[in-house]
């Protein structure tokens, strides 16, 4: 297969997880494609596939073959996708009111009690019934006979195919009730009409459908809040003049002013000016962000003081705003593991539901009460219509819509559902220090000479790491500019990762690394060790310097722990995590830091290339584990993890490499990112098991496995004769009822995470 393209389209048609399951089926088996992922709860499919091989065509054509409809990317992007999604909102509830109107006056005129109908003989009222019951039992019910028929052309069942089957069972009987009542009349039956039952039913299915499709729109309310905070014009400086112009036209090198109040359009540098910046709706922290020339700004982040001008270096969907949307909504449309249980379930419930309903109606009308065909009809319409699994295929997609839309709206980037499960089952993190527990910004501490200047030494030392881009080395060089050194440019330059850097400087060979480095190449460090340890054990590190094959002596190195780095060590320990620090610093050091923290294990004097091994070494003793860094170095053992999460203010491989990513950079997102793991999954569980355990209880209730427990008893007590008639076989307008009652309490327990709190 030749290189592969990832695509989001809409699907229309799906009602619940089978449809989900057929529609996989058909994108998955057409040739060219690689992976098709199918949500209900976004109602949209994920397809990777070779457009050599393929065409949307062809997608087009095999989900069509399936029974539903595939649509194209909208240019008008989310938005007309919001308001196809509101049409049909509305549409759904039109047909719900007028369907539950005409099913009150049918029910109301089934138990004569309208007026001016009263007086009517039973023939010439089931007429009126049917003429009333026909125009809306089609119109509003179309969706689902439309369904069923699509579904029974390609050899397979859906919801639709349920509810299509149980009302026009209801409806038929009644029609030869109605026109050819001699037909029940010659065996002793009563006839007898269910246009009531028929119309309730599609009723209030119709309004499960609207109540859940308006409170699947809530679970998507994050990304909204994100999309709604885009500018939508900008301010160019132009020749001197500021130029409003639409977001759209801005270009990548523009110069634009932001006054005070506004907010940033897209993402730049600082040119000129200072002011501090509300970035909370990046990285959910509340406290605003002093920005001078050369900082960073994001687009979307609100302007609360000062004006400046910024030059452009990412627009539209370059932006980090654009780029956070699009994993969240990738993230949203991904499919958690615990999903494909619900998925292979139901594959084959349908049929299973149908071929049970088949049974039933055979076994009531052989060993049912008078009148057998009555009865059997009504349990056959109950154990169709409340065995619908729409509740199963809402259970997973919906809790984990919410999840990572709350993520998002506290700077917790999931990049997808398996990122999400995984991270409730982790039991060990590991923290790289430099960069995730520190700022990442280390200073000259102390320098220690040996046989030579002070001044001459970090000279020296400055001077050979003028190439380095090691934080270490970048605080040498800080140093030695901040006393006024002046400073020359290496002839060589070698740097060993993870050890130190070899060069020449002025004529004089330089090496300057750790302790392990001197000892490769037979350097003595007698007389500076126990310095060298001094240092170390005060949480610095004690970089050794040697000019011409002699080590001439340290510089120690500190960084500066995060405020929160000690508060988000002992939240993951009260989550029970074992927390593990892994350095390339000397152990001293490691430890003098980690006991500031309150770590008990130090991983020291780790290569960059060895911390993936480290991670495989914590797997193999049967840890669940997630890695925590933010450099380059850091992306191996990301991969490697089971969960990888990236400090957002580290590189962008690191972020790219990880399944989660905290973008305020602050460390307590860590267990913020478990706690809201364990959440979801819990709402995970808690759905599947409700739309699992309602449909076992249910079904067999629907099937009348009643009837003989209330003949035992003496029959129906009358406070349940609504329910259960004067027999004990349940109501199919009860059944109805509580089908769509089951797929809005999924939906709705699922919109519960909006509310945890996650600090």
């Amino acid at each position: 297969m030749n290189a592969t393209m990832k695509k989001e389209f809409a699907v229309e048609g799906m009602t619940c997880a089978s449809c989900v399951s057929h529609v996989e089926r058909a994108l998955g088996e057409t040739p060219g494609v690689a992976k098709a992922s199918v949500n209900l709860a976004t109602e949209k499919a994920t397809v990777e596939y070779d457009p050599a091989a393929v065409t949307f065509e062809g997608l087009v054509a095999a989900v069509d073959e399936a029974g539903y409809k595939l649509l194209p990317e909208s240019k008008e992007g989310d938005d007309a996708d919001a308001l196809r999604k509101a049409r049909e909102v509305r549409a759904l509830w039109r047909r719900f009111a007028i369907s539950a109107v005409v099913g009150a006056f049918v029910m109301l005129a089934s138990f004569n009690v309208i007026p001016g109908l009263k007086d009517l003989s039973d023939k010439s009222r089931f007429i009126v019934l049917f003429a009333v019951s026909t125009p809306v039992q089609f119109w509003a019910g179309w969706q689902f006979y439309t369904g069923a028929w699509s579904a029974a052309r390609h050899r397979t069942a859906n919801m639709s195919t349920l509810i299509a089957v149980g009302t026009a069972a209801a409806y038929a009987y009644s029609v030869v009730a109605t026109f050819s009542p001699g037909f029940f009349e010659r065996g002793g039956l009563m006839a007898d009409v269910y246009y009531d039952t028929a119309i309730v039913i599609i009723a209030l299915i119709l309004l499960g459908r609207y109540l859940e499709a308006t409170a699947r729109s809530r679970t998507s309310s994050a990304i909204k809040r994100l999309m709604g905070m885009r500018s939508k014009t900008a301010i160019v400086l132009t020749d001197g003049n500021e130029v409003e112009t639409l977001i759209n036209a801005v270009k990548i090198g523009d110069v634009l002013i932001v006054k005070p109040g506004q907010r940033v359009p897209v993402d730049g540098v600082v040119v000129e000016g200072r002011s501090a910046i509300d970035e909370s709706m990046l990285t959910g922290e509340s406290l605003p962000v002093s920005k001078a020339q050369g900082s960073k700004v994001f687009a979307a982040t609100i302007n609360t003081t000062g004006s400046f001008t910024f030059r452009a270096t990412q627009v539209g969907k370059g932006t980090a705003l654009a780029r956070i949307v699009a994993l969240v909504q990738e993230a949203q449309g991904s499919k958690a593991p615990i999903q494909r249980l619900a998925d292979q379930i139901a594959s084959i419930f349908v049929p299973a539901v149908i071929a049970v309903a088949a049974l039933v109606f055979l076994l009531w009308l052989i060993v049912g009460p008078s009148p057998a065909l009555t009865y059997a009809l009504l349990t056959f319409i109950s154990v169709l219509v409340i065995a619908c699994p729409c509740a199963l295929g809402l259970a997973t997609p919906t809790a984990i819509m919410v999840g990572t839309g709350r993520g998002a709206e506290n700077g917790i980037l999931i990049r997808n559902a398996e990122a999400l499960e995984m991270a409730h089952k982790v039991n060990a993190v590991m923290l790289d220090k430099t960069g995730t527990l520190t700022l990442g910004k280390p200073r000259v501490t102390d320098v220690v000479a040996q046989d030579i200047g002070e001044h001459d030494l970090l000279t020296i030392a400055a001077s050979a790491e003028r190439r380095s881009e090691h934080p270490l080395a970048l605080a040498v060089v800080q140093r030695a500019q901040e006393l006024g050194l002046a400073l020359k440019e290496p002839q060589e330059f070698a740097t060993e990762s993870g050890l130190g850097v070899k060069a020449v400087v002025d004529g004089k060979a330089v090496m300057i690394g750790n302790a392990m480095f001197m000892a490769e190449w037979a350097l003595h460090v007698d007389g500076l060790d126990d310095r060298a340890a001094l240092l170390a054990s005060q949480g610095k590190t004690p970089v050794y310097v040697a000019v011409d094959g002699k080590v001439r002596g340290i510089i120690a190195i500190a960084d500066t722990l995060r405020p929160e780095a000690k508060e988000a060590v002992a939240e993951m320990k009260r989550l029970g995590l074992e927390v593990v620090m892994v350095t390339g610093d000397n152990e001293g050091t490691a430890k003098a830091i980690a006991w500031e923290l309150g770590i008990d294990r130090v991983l020291a004097q780790v290569l960059p290339e060895h911390k993936a091994d480290e991670v495989k070494r914590l797997q193999a003793e049967g840890k669940r584990v997630a890695m925590v860094g933010d450099g380059i170095n850091d992306a191996p053992a990301l991969a490697q993890a089971d969960v990888g999460i990236a400090i957002g203010t580290g590189t962008d491989v690191a972020m790219e490499t990880a399944g989660v990513t905290l973008m305020s950079g602050d460390v307590r997102g860590v267990p913020r990112a478990i706690a809201l793991s364990k959440a979801t999954m819990r709402t995970i569980r808690q759905n599947l098991f409700w739309a699992f355990a309602y449909n076992v209880a249910l079904i067999p209730v629907a099937a009348g496995i009643l009837y003989p427990v209330f003949n035992a008893a003496g029959g129906v007590p009358d406070s349940l004769d609504f329910a259960f008639g004067d027999k004990g076989f349940l109501n199919p307008v009860l059944a109805a009822a509580a089908m769509a009652l089951s797929s809005v309490s999924v939906v709705t327990n699922s919109l519960r995470l909006r509310r945890i709190k996650l600090s």
